[in-house]
């Protein structure tokens, strides 16, 4: 039986939005100090994990209707591709490339092959989190 939980509710739709920005501010941040796709990965997972725990199984179903077990696919995909993808120039396994481009509003930046293998990172650790949360939290 769900208790009438408004108080955690409200804070869970505040708060929600503070950790995902967060995990997309680690996962950028990644190259140059502590972070990436891991560990933004896992802040993503615990901003729908606490989802879990305000709201029920439906209605986070309703809010975000992702197969978790494709986004670790669809994400290892992405992770390997563009790291084998470094063969296609004759470099070894993971080498990126880089180079600095000039923006509008964020003026000079460096924009690396190395952000995308994030991403893939980023899309497995969600998914597979996610994927093993549902396992266990499910009832018969």
């Amino acid at each position: 039986m769900k208790t009438n939980d408004v108080i955690l509710q409200t804070v869970t739709k505040i708060v929600l939005f503070i950790i995902v920005l967060f995990s997309i501010y680690l996962f950028f941040a990644g190259h140059n100090t502590p972070g990436g796709g891991f560990v933004g990965g896992l802040m993503a997972s615990g901003a729908i994990v606490l989802l879990l725990l305000a709201f029920d199984v439906k209605t986070v179903l309703n809010i975000l209707p992702i197969n978790y077990i494709n986004l670790a696919g669809v994400g290892l995909f992405i992770a390997v591709g563009f790291g084998a993808g470094s063969f296609l120039v004759g470099e070894p396994f993971l080498s990126h490339a880089f180079d600095y481009f000039e923006l509008p509003l964020l003026g000079k930046t460096e924009l690396t092959t190395a952000t995308i293998f994030d991403l893939g990172v980023y899309l497995v650790v969600i998914g597979v989190t996610m994927t093993i949360i549902q396992t266990i939290g499910e009832t018969e």
